[in-house]
């Protein structure tokens, strides 16, 4: 190893680049994201040159999203990878990594040998499906030493990279879906037919030629009747004297099925429709709004197909786009910082124990992408949120006809995670009758779908967890025994956020720098009185509670200098007061009914100021700082039904 490279690796210091990593991403999107990326990978493996690129391969091409070569940017860059170095990177399945030697291994690249390259190090990004997007890759004159801490740094701005290339596709799936939808409700318009007095035809729209079979021409000028059964036509006559009983302003009628059509070639279909009556120039005109019951049906049926795949890529969306590293240097997280590092690299269950807001699931992640499953899907499934007749068909599927409503075959959530890892939250949730099915797939990896004989075998990794006491539910005969057991193999405690010490304060410079930066505004450093009233309060909402308590502090302090005073509940204590003693707490604590009747009446609060809605911008699990799943499942627990 030459000196240079000696010291290049002397000189890394971990912390302080996945913190200049972190500071420079966390609040960018898109280009500026990907330029952030590329420089701070740059500067600190000390190359010359670092660039990030997506891939075509259509027209086998690499289209840079930052392309850094000695201190300039070149845009628009984009070129055939065949036969080169980047092919390699693109095929592989990890991260490609020539020291000293890369042009022994391509004498005859004329790029190469333009930049005068020694060294290169490259890794392919890839989707959950693994899909190749693109490649993240660094260039030097100088070596390059193969040394597990450059590598493990490199791997780290590599998962950066691909997670925002990831949130960027699922926003074009989005936008795709969406107008898939559009499509949908324009082709479901309701056939409109304006009718005069004696039931003629006046106009149609196309939506009526196409329900009937019939050109505007052909209708137009016709008797409507000829166009409706006997009994239907009676029935149009009777409900035209009703309407015309009406008084001015109320002359419309619901037709709540009954009337019965045919279309050009005979077929009969029933209808459903709304009829109306107008005035002009003294004659009456009416405009039938009429609709096919079975389209009607699968109008639906496909809405709500296509909203379901909507919901579902938004929410993953909202994830990425609002996902934090693991913030803290106290002991406590030290310590479970540690344990991630030891299990992610094996298979072993992981059950992670925690109060709800300790970042339960962001664990989850880091456990999966630091496993050798990374490439393949995380499932999740909240047990909590799943009402109990359809968790056994959302972890198994189903087969067409197994139950009412299962028009057809379905794929469980364990089937999905086939070679990847499902993630069980809220496991303490799960009917006793499932846990044995449950106990099942952990020791055996095999299951029957609903309704069917077949038996299926999966590979998959499980991690799970809960804010309950399992233990003490195995007692009270709440939880299976043994499947405590299975899952308990590799237990993770997260700290509460009161007993992290000094992390509280990280996590509140973290929070108040990025809704700062969002909200344009400059926020002063945390004086001592905000570390004082921050560090005396409980945080019974830990991380969540804290991240809502800094976003309405930064949102109330637009001089710049942070202010608690409206953010913190009242329970801090006061300018001049001592920390309470254990005596004095002991006064002022809540009973535990208390404290769910406080938690559903601020639940209601939210939903009310979100209009009843849960995902997204603006929704109450925002409002609240929770997991739309968590939050479901405390609507469930405290009775609270969505209005």
């Amino acid at each position: 190893m030459s000196l240079d490279a000696a010291k290049q690796i002397r000189e890394l210091d971990e912390e302080r680049v996945l913190r200049t990593l972190i500071e420079s991403t966390s609040s960018v999107t898109g280009k500026r994201f990907f330029y952030a990326i590329v420089e701070n990978l740059s500067k600190a493996l000390g190359t010359e040159g670092a660039w990030l690129t997506v891939l075509n391969k259509e027209k086998r091409t690499l289209k840079a999203l930052a392309f850094l070569m000695k201190g300039e940017w070149l845009d628009d860059y984009e070129y055939d990878f065949t036969g080169t170095i980047c092919e390699e990177v693109v095929m592989a399945d990890k991260l490609v990594h020539y020291p000293d030697n890369i042009m022994d291994i391509y004498p005859h690249s004329d790029t190469l040998r333009s930049f005068k390259a020694v060294s290169f190090m490259g890794a392919p990004l890839k989707d959950v499906d693994g899909t190749t997007l693109g490649y993240l890759s660094v260039l030097d004159t100088r070596p390059i030493p193969a040394d597990d801490r450059l590598s493990g740094v490199f791997n780290i701005f590599a998962e950066r990279a691909v997670a925002e290339l990831r949130r960027l596709r699922a926003e074009q799936k989005l936008r795709e879906r969406e107008e898939k939808l559009s499509s949908l409700l324009d082709s479901a318009m309701d056939s409109i037919i304006e009718l005069d007095s004696g039931l003629r035809v006046n106009l149609v729209n196309s939506a009526a030629e196409k329900l009937f079979g019939f050109s505007a021409g052909a209708l137009e000028g016709n008797d409507f009747a000829r166009f409706l059964a006997k009994e239907s036509r009676d029935r149009l006559s009777r409900l035209i004297k009703e309407l015309e009983a009406l008084p001015d302003g109320r002359k419309k009628l619901w037709i709540h099925g009954g009337l019965s059509a045919v279309t050009a070639d005979g077929s009969p279909f029933e209808a459903e429709a709304t009829l109306s009556a107008y005035e002009v120039d003294r004659k009456i005109f009416y405009t039938l709004i009429l609709r096919s019951v079975s389209e009607r049906l699968e109008a639906r049926r496909q809405i709500s197909s296509l909203m379901d795949a909507a919901k579902y890529l938004e929410e993953e969306i909202i994830e990425l786009g609002n996902y934090d590293e693991i913030i803290g240097r106290s002991p406590a997280i030290a310590e479970v910082l540690e344990d991630v590092r030891k299990v992610a690299g094996t298979d072993a269950t992981v059950l992670i124990l925690g109060e709800t807001g300790t970042g339960k699931e962001v664990i989850a992640r880091a456990i999966h992408k630091a496993g050798r499953r990374s490439a393949r899907p995380l499932i999740k499934v909240n047990c909590a949120a799943i009402p109990g007749s359809l968790i056994e068909s959302e972890f198994f599927g189903h087969e067409a006809g197994a139950f009412t409503g299962a028009t057809k075959k379905r794929v469980g959530r364990f089937a999905a995670a086939d070679g990847g890892t499902i993630f069980l939250d809220e496991i303490g949730e799960l009917p006793l009758d499932l846990q044995s099915k449950l106990l099942r797939v952990l020791q055996e990896g095999e299951f029957e779908p609903v309704g069917s004989s077949r038996t299926v075998r999966v590979d998959v990794r499980v991690l799970a967890a809960t804010n309950r006491d399992l233990r003490r539910a195995v007692e009270k005969g709440e939880f299976r025994e043994d499947l405590y057991y299975r899952l308990n193999v590799f237990p993770i405690s997260i700290p509460p956020l009161r007993e992290r010490g000094d992390d509280i304060c990280l996590f509140a410079r973290f929070f108040a720098q990025k809704f700062a930066k969002r909200m344009g505004r400059d926020i002063s450093p945390l004086t001592d009185r905000c570390i004082e009233k921050l560090l005396s309060y409980r945080w019974p909402g830990n991380v969540r509670e804290l991240q809502n308590v800094i976003e309405r502090a930064v949102i109330t302090s637009p001089g710049g200098a942070l202010d608690l005073g409206r953010a913190l509940p009242e329970t801090v204590i006061g300018p001049g007061e001592a920390a309470p003693t254990p005596a004095k707490e002991a006064v002022s604590v809540y009973r535990l009914e208390e404290l769910a009747e406080l938690e559903r009446r601020n639940i209601l609060k939210a939903l009310e100021a979100a209009r009843g809605r849960i995902y997204g911008k603006g929704g109450a699990a925002e409002l609240l700082g929770m997991n739309p799943s968590t939050l479901r499942s405390r609507m469930k627990t405290l009775g609270i039904k969505k209005p």
